[in-house]
């Protein structure tokens, strides 16, 4: 709200602003106008123009302080300052499909790439080289490393960006690179699209990094590091900084994109609670690339394990979440009755022998803080006098960074906190026990008047279990819309060792003085690039196939994973763990194109007007072709009911001949009791290479509270093309 004084308007921050200039540039929010597709005729002069004027109808002449950026290059729309009441007004004008808040998202490896069956050595297409990976993240670190460009080549021809940046130098590997401040969200950070978080760096080295021997974080996970494809390019657009990445600075990124060339766009970003399709940034940004024949690749998010926490979820995108690989890390507590406890961090620090207390017993009464606090290590609440060079019991997981300001030696992080599948790296030695362990070491410290303890660095045991899904990797199901699986796969996303930024810390935490070129971390961010590697691999095989048909290819040959190891089943790997290889020879795709999905848009309830602007072209929504969500080429199955009950859905389907010219597929499904699958035809045969067939799929499902999964299976004795089938109860 803005309150008129005498020369000036307050806002209602406290600013004192022009009351002729800058009003709306401080009182204001920043608003998204999306436009859907360019104007046929286009110039970059004449759509910024068309923003302009629409801005000067509704908000006179401060149009020109009020518009912030122009979308012009791959998609129309633009970025103002605007009060609510002028957002309404430019809500009901001709050509706007939604005006929406930019908001920030929030960001969601040596040995991953032999864990999925895809080894150093692998057969490579000669194509690779010209294939172009766009990360929209944190920018990257230009002189590590897995980055150089010794025996590249100049850039492919089709590259149409630029390295747009001070202080960062590209090469013939990293052939681009952009940054964005739309609205402002750098603040004080230096201008450039060099990493100073270390979060775009590891997730580009780990999507197309090139080979690098003896890569280790301080010792720890030393193997060769490599991305999915190490003789790809990549082009890097920063579209986050400390305070999270910006709505505008994202569709920004994707306008650039898209036009400058990739093949692949990768983002290991995504907000807190999913979003109608046009009224997401990164739905828009997909849809667009998808149009222009580039597949973007999703983080599901780490929201999980809660029910219907993904937010990336639209069709024409992957959605990607985490799992573990064969390896883990454990660090060591020994304790100074030589018993030994050990839990899940990443821990780099070599094993000193120190006191131990717990911070229930140290609280910094000076302060006034009680035992309440400092228990938890809260900030401020350990008595600095007690804890100096001493290991401290804490039982939260703030308590390492807390503990180091006060002069702790090394922290137990002790309690049930539902971390147990995954290690954090924290800024001193630390160690992660369960309540039982804890309760075990408390004891100790009772027990004589002198304990002390020695947290050993970290070992690395093999995970047996592997591949399972993290707990915190957002899960379905898709709550949009119901009846389209999502996450579509997962792929590695715990403990990944790939590049780091060498302008930050292991931890980034006050008082971490490790700098690394390569580093450890988890999260749906890093299995995102693994699935943007693995998708740039079929492209450099297929140059042409569409962004469905990778899409396809990835789910179809997705490796089945255990229901019993992970409870959530499909709703937490969707169709399966990726498998690269398998990829790029799946016999037969699920294609679909932009008109599929304006049929399905059209069928979730979206106008023809809406969908002629987002398409540019003559879209409309007839009886006759709008398609349910069960008539989508979707290479997954699923279907809801909102109560118990019996429930049939027919699903029509067409897969495309990629394999052998002559063959013929037979048709096996898998189905528990409650659940029944009928396929007609039960037998498809093909003549040729690109030949389609149809088929329908009706499943009948007795559904209670417990989801039921199957299988649909195309095999010519060769191929299994592979599709998830889910029934559910959605309320």
């Amino acid at each position: 709200m803005c309150k008129q004084g005498t020369k000036d308007w307050i806002c209602g921050g406290g600013a004192m602003v022009d009351c002729d200039n800058a009003m709306f540039i401080s009182c204001g929010q920043t608003y998204i106008v999306y436009m859907g597709d360019l104007p046929k005729t286009k110039t970059d002069f004449s759509v910024a123009a068309v923003h302009s004027n629409m801005l000067q109808q509704v908000i006179g002449s401060r149009a020109s302080k009020s518009l912030l950026h122009s979308y012009k290059r791959s998609f129309n729309g633009f970025v103002a300052k605007l009060t609510e009441d002028e957002k309404n007004q430019l809500a009901q004008m001709e050509g706007v499909v939604s005006v929406f808040r930019s908001q920030n998202k929030k960001l969601h490896t040596t040995r991953s790439w032999d864990f999925m069956g895809f080894p150093q050595d692998v057969k490579r297409a000669p194509l690779e080289s010209d294939v172009i990976v766009g990360m929209l993240d944190t920018g990257a670190w230009p002189e590590s490393d897995s980055f150089k460009d010794d025996g590249f080549g100049a850039p492919p021809a089709k590259w149409k960006g630029s390295c747009a940046s001070k202080n960062f130098t590209c090469n013939n590997k990293l052939i681009g690179a952009k940054y964005y401040n739309t609205d402002g969200s750098a603040g004080d950070e230096e201008l450039s699209a060099r990493d100073t978080e270390g979060h775009g760096t590891h997730t580009a080295s780990t999507a197309a990094g090139r080979a690098v021997t003896n890569a280790s974080m301080l010792g720890l996970g030393t193997g060769t590091a490599r991305g999915g494809v190490p003789s790809a390019r990549i082009a890097v657009y920063k579209i986050c900084w400390t305070g999270g990445c910006s709505d505008a600075d994202i569709l920004a990124a994707f306008d650039d994109a898209i036009a400058d060339g990739v093949d692949i766009i990768s983002l290991s970003v995504g907000g807190s609670f999913p979003l109608q399709y046009f009224e997401d940034p990164i739905a828009i940004g997909a849809f667009h690339s998808m149009k222009n024949g580039i597949l973007t690749s999703n983080s599901a998010g780490n929201d999980g394990p809660g029910a219907g926490s993904i937010t990336n979820l639209s069709p024409w995108s992957l959605s990607v979440a985490a799992s573990s690989i064969d390896r883990k890390f454990l660090t060591q507590i020994v304790l100074g009755n030589n018993a030994t406890y050990e839990g899940p961090t990443v821990n780099t620090f070599d094993g000193a022998i120190h006191p131990i207390v717990y911070g229930g017993s140290v609280p910094n009464t000076k302060k006034g803080f009680t035992s309440d606090d400092s228990r938890y290590c809260e900030e401020d609440s350990l008595d600095p006098t007690l804890v100096k060079d001493k290991i401290v019991v804490c039982e939260d997981f703030d308590g390492p960074e807390n503990a180091l300001l006060s002069g702790a030696s090394g922290v137990v992080i002790e309690g049930d906190f539902g971390y147990e599948d995954l290690a954090f790296s924290f800024v001193l030695p630390t160690t992660y026990l369960s309540g039982k362990d804890g309760n075990s070491v408390l004891g100790y410290l009772n027990s004589t008047t002198t304990p002390s303890a020695s947290i050993l660095k970290s070992y690395e045991p093999v995970d047996k279990a592997a591949p399972t899904v993290v707990s915190f990797s957002s899960r379905g199901p898709n709550q949009i819309t119901l009846d389209l699986l999502k996450p579509d796969l997962t792929a590695p996303g715990v403990d990944i060792l790939a590049a780091w930024s060498m302008g930050t810390t292991v931890t980034g935490e006050e008082g971490d003085t490790r700098v690394v070129p390569y580093s450890i971390i988890s999260g749906t961010s890093m299995s995102c690039p693994h699935a943007s590697g693995a998708a740039a691999y079929v492209k450099s095989f297929h140059p042409t196939w569409s962004p469905a048909a990778i899409k396809s290819a990835l789910m179809t040959t997705a490796a089945t994973m255990s229901p019993i190891k992970n409870l959530d089943a499909e709703f937490a790997y969707g169709s399966g763990h990726i498998d690269p290889l398998k990829a790029t020879d799946p016999g037969l795709v699920y294609d679909a194109g932009e008109s599929d999905f304006v049929s399905f848009l059209c069928g979730q309830g979206y106008n023809a007007t809406t969908l002629k602007i987002v398409t540019g072209d003559a879209s409309a929504c007839l009886a006759a072709s709008n398609a349910t969500v069960w008539d989508l080429n979707y290479p997954s199955f699923a279907l809801s009911a909102p109560q118990s009950g019996s429930i049939v859905r027919t699903f029509n389907r067409t897969v495309t001949n990629v394999g052998a010219a002559e063959s013929t597929y037979q048709a096996s499904m898998v189905a528990p009791s409650g659940l029944s699958v009928k396929v007609d035809p039960i037998s498809i045969s093909f003549k040729s290479v690109g030949e389609t067939q149809s088929f329908v799929v009706t499943v009948g499902a007795t559904i209670g509270s417990k989801m039921l999964s199957g299988s649909l299976v195309w095999s010519d004795g060769v191929h299994k093309v592979t599709s998830p089938i889910v029934a559910f109860l959605s309320s």
